[in-house]
């Protein structure tokens, strides 16, 4: 587990707020229940149920909830609500400075890459790639205990079958990543993740085959990948073809992208948009091991 962020105790605050899509109380109440069977008391963010349009209110009010969950020190942790599309728009106006000086655990995954990445690159501070909210319903039992697990500091150590695109070999390095659409949306920009010498974790979902192939080929030439010391492929949900086929499936595609390096490569990890949605720590250094038999991630 990672030093920096203090494991929850029974009775801690969490908030809960959106950065993104608009949410209704009644998503919410599977997800309430079971964060309050593991002892934890939950603060909506006031603007949570907030409509504009698409989103959970104006970009003022998302930010104003982030804000407050942040600068709060009762709030021990934030879980976000849902994705889909709208923490780009605030992240820029964050004050990140009382995060920084005492580090929460930030809980979500999908749209909210723009926030594991950003404060990867910017802060180095560990984030919680996990179910949200919203998923709970569907998440299985194993993937939301493993998330109570992560939050409380116990350990949690991954054994996977193996996978014909699998690459041999074993790392140690900190694991970074989410959300490949995210991450090449973010190229260019000061959220941009330095992947040097780290094991990078991609996931999916709903993307046309060939644009699969153009975002791996954009993570390529802006040298994501090349000193790369692993990577983890989770999810790769619902992908899209044309009326003329690409020809490959999006594991050929991430395969055939990184075919020249000698990293070990791990598909098939489950993660993402998925029901089987297993948390992981981003910023934490971890042990992947790659081989015939399997893939372990501790």
């Amino acid at each position: 587990m990672s030093n920096q962020i203090p494991s929850l105790q029974v009775g801690d605050k969490v908030a809960i707020v959106s950065s993104a899509r608009k949410i209704n109380k009644e998503e919410l109440h599977f997800a309430e229940r079971k964060i309050e069977s593991w002892g934890l008391k939950i603060v909506f963010g006031e603007n949570l149920f907030q409509e504009e349009n698409q989103f959970a209110g104006s970009a003022k009010q998302r930010t104003q909830d982030l804000q407050v969950a942040l600068d709060n020190k009762n709030i021990k942790a934030i879980l976000f609500a849902r994705g889909g599309y709208g923490s780009v728009q605030i992240v820029n106006s964050i004050d990140w400075t009382n995060f920084q000086k005492k580090p929460k655990w930030l809980v979500g995954f999908s749209d909210i890459t723009v926030f594991h990445s950003h404060i990867q690159q910017i802060f180095g501070i560990a984030t919680l790639h996990a179910p949200m909210p919203i998923t709970f319903t569907k998440n299985t039992d194993s993937s939301l205990n493993n998330l109570k697990k992560m939050l409380f500091g116990d350990p949690v150590t991954y054994q996977i079958a193996s996978h014909p695109y699998n690459k041999y070999g074993k790392a140690e390095a900190k694991i970074i990543g989410g959300n490949l659409s995210i991450l090449y949306s973010l190229l260019g920009s000061e959220s941009q993740i330095n992947t040097y010498g780290k094991i990078l974790f991609i996931e999916d979902l709903d993307e046309y085959l060939y644009h699969l192939d153009r975002m791996m080929y954009a993570l390529k030439r802006a040298g994501m990948l090349e000193d790369l010391a692993g990577l983890i492929i989770g999810g790769m949900s619902d992908m899209k073809d044309n009326t003329i086929p690409f020809g490959k499936t999006a594991k050929e595609i991430i395969a055939d992208a990184v075919s020249e390096y000698k990293f070990p490569v791990a598909f098939g990890f489950p993660s993402g948009h998925i029901d089987d949605n297993n948390p992981i720590v981003f910023g934490k250094k971890i042990r992947l091991e790659v081989n015939e038999e399997s893939t372990i991630i501790a």
